[in-house]
């Protein structure tokens, strides 16, 4: 497992993992990648109905067709329980899957958990991150404390879309 101060770097193994999504089904990265045939931004969110985690979905929601043109298929994940993402995607309109990751595991091994500021402080949470995973299951774009707003295109302009 990595931590915040180990961060993936391109050309890193993406760490799989089975999570529950909105409706308690489990995905698991790998079966993805082989199902689909398609590369995954995998972005991490501190948590669902707050307000830049909001305009951040929103943004994914509304350049799909562009990713899913490019052959990448998007998935969000946060610390939350399936209810509240069920809550979230349908409230928002999300046509994504959101995974849940209450116990952090897989927030850890992205390096997507740990120490960050927060108006100044140093606290223990969620930094928001997003990955571009490949077929092949290696790291192949790694941004971390990326800003809600304007994030999507900056993914978008990084991968020519």
């Amino acid at each position: 497992m990595t931590d915040a101060n180990t961060r993936l770097q391109p050309g890193d193994a993406a760490p799989d993992f089975a999570l529950p999504d909105a409706d308690g089904k489990e995905v698991r990265l790998s079966e993805v990648l082989a199902s689909t045939g398609k590369r995954v931004v995998l972005y991490f969110y501190p948590a669902a109905m707050t307000p830049g985690c909001t305009t951040e979905a929103c943004d994914f929601r509304d350049n799909l067709r562009d990713f899913d043109g490019a052959g990448l298929t998007v998935l969000g994940i946060s610390p939350d329980a399936p209810e509240k993402l069920a809550a979230f995607r349908d409230k928002e309109g999300l046509t994504f899957p959101l995974l849940g990751d209450p116990d952090k595991g897989v927030l850890k091994a992205y390096g997507a958990f740990g120490e960050k500021k927060n108006y100044g402080r140093v606290v223990q949470g969620v930094i928001r991150s997003t990955f571009v995973i490949g077929t092949d299951g290696a790291v192949e774009k790694a941004f971390y404390n990326v800003k809600a707003t304007g994030h999507v295109d900056r993914v978008k302009r990084e991968l020519g879309l």
